[in-house]
């Protein structure tokens, strides 16, 4: 069986929880059955096995939907020889859509996001948004599969896509690759981004967005223990707006109390495995998280997490086991913010109790989430669909 693997993010052009995903995915299915991945990017970078696509010249300056949408077409003239298209994210499900009608294969799509949950990309593709609203229902109501990443996210397809048939739609967990993401010892590249290897550190990593809730953390982190340093690996804002506010309250948080560090450049993973490791707490007050990868990085890594409870999270975050779990209400964020320093400070106070979550999550990564069980349960329903 030949599958044709559609996405925007293939390494090295790696910078969100999808990319990641892809880039683990791909080699666990390459053991069972054949993958042509098409990807966004210059051809130049052309592998076996994988051919990208750029922007087409005449859409240079269209929107950025557009221009998603341009790729696509360039893809799905790729697509003759395959078996099944499979597509990640909006980006690449209109490729798979297309190859569907125009190919007669069936199209898989893995559901990592849902456009309908993140109202706020309207601020940074205008009218890009509903053009890029109208392109995942289209091809989600179309799909012969959609592959939530959890069950929470199972929840979310079918309350946004009600048309689905429940039966189209099947749950397989992220993977974590825990012989890379493992507890490291060495301190290096903290003293290059100035953090203290020998005080205790709170660490959030991700992308400036709303989904993010960084400025939840920001805010709460006014009533984090000052003895802490508050660590955020935050950089690639969604908009300018979302990176002033973020500028101001980061300086008014460095104001108010000492150990704030922020780095803003894009981190090597084994950076980022450093300074997971060292953290004595993981923060994710995300507002949106279909799965959360960060989080089974964290635990990999042998490092408490404290989370907001939403999406797939808590199916990832044992509450009172590896980590701690925040109720997040919309309509009450003061609560949730000082639920998350309330958390943080808990496991700061008592670091025997941190330590023995980072164990234990360490322990849950290792035993439940592997990309091998993830590419097994793909492929068969691959097959399901073409006995």
């Amino acid at each position: 069986m030949r599958i044709g693997l559609l996405t925007r993010e293939y390494p090295p052009d790696v910078y969100g929880g999808a990319g990641v995903h892809v880039e683990h995915l791909v080699p666990a299915l390459r053991a069972l059955v054949d993958v042509d991945v098409h990807c966004f990017g210059d051809p130049s970078r052309d592998a076996p096995g994988v051919t990208a696509h750029p922007v087409p010249d005449a859409l240079a300056d269209a929107n950025p939907a557009l221009q998603t949408i341009g790729v696509d077409l360039s893809m799905v003239a790729g697509l003759h020889e395959v078996d099944l298209a499979h597509s990640h994210t909006w980006y690449a499900n209109m490729a798979g859509h297309l190859a569907k009608i125009l190919h007669g294969v069936p199209h898989v799509v893995t559901a990592h996001s849902l456009e309908p949950r993140r109202p706020w990309k309207a601020e940074q593709l205008g009218g890009g948004y509903r053009l890029s609203s109208w392109v995942e229902r289209t091809a989600y109501e179309a799909a012969d599969a959609v592959i939530a990443v959890s069950e929470g996210m199972r929840t979310d397809v079918l309350e946004c896509y009600p048309a689905l048939d429940p039966a189209r739609v099947h749950v397989v967990h992220n993977g974590i690759d825990t012989e890379f993401y493992r507890p490291d010892a060495r301190r290096d590249a903290l003293v290059e981004a100035g953090v203290d290897p020998d005080r205790p550190s709170v660490v959030f990593v991700g992308r400036i967005t709303r989904q993010k809730g960084l400025t939840h953390l920001v805010a709460a982190a006014h009533d984090i223990r000052e003895d802490a340093q508050i660590v955020l690996c935050a950089g690639a804002p969604d908009t300018r707006e979302i990176a002033e506010e973020t500028e101001k309250a980061v300086a008014e948080l460095s104001a108010a109390r000492p150990g704030v560090v922020w780095v803003r450049r894009m981190l090597a993973t084994t950076e980022v495995r450093q300074l997971l490791s060292a953290a004595t707490v993981f923060v994710c007050p995300s507002v949106y998280e279909p799965l959360g990868i960060v989080n089974l990085e964290a635990m990999a890594c042998g490092t408490a997490v404290v989370a907001s409870d939403v999406g797939g999270i808590p199916e990832v975050v044992d509450d009172g086991v590896t980590g701690l779990l925040v109720h997040f209400d919309e309509h009450d964020v003061t609560r949730f913010r000082s639920g998350l320093a309330d958390a943080v400070n808990a496991l700061l106070a008592d670091p025997d109790r941190a330590a023995a979550m980072g164990a234990a999550g360490r322990e849950r990564a290792v035993r439940e989430f592997s990309w091998d069980q993830a590419a097994q349960r793909t492929v068969a329903i691959y097959r399901s669909l073409r006995p």
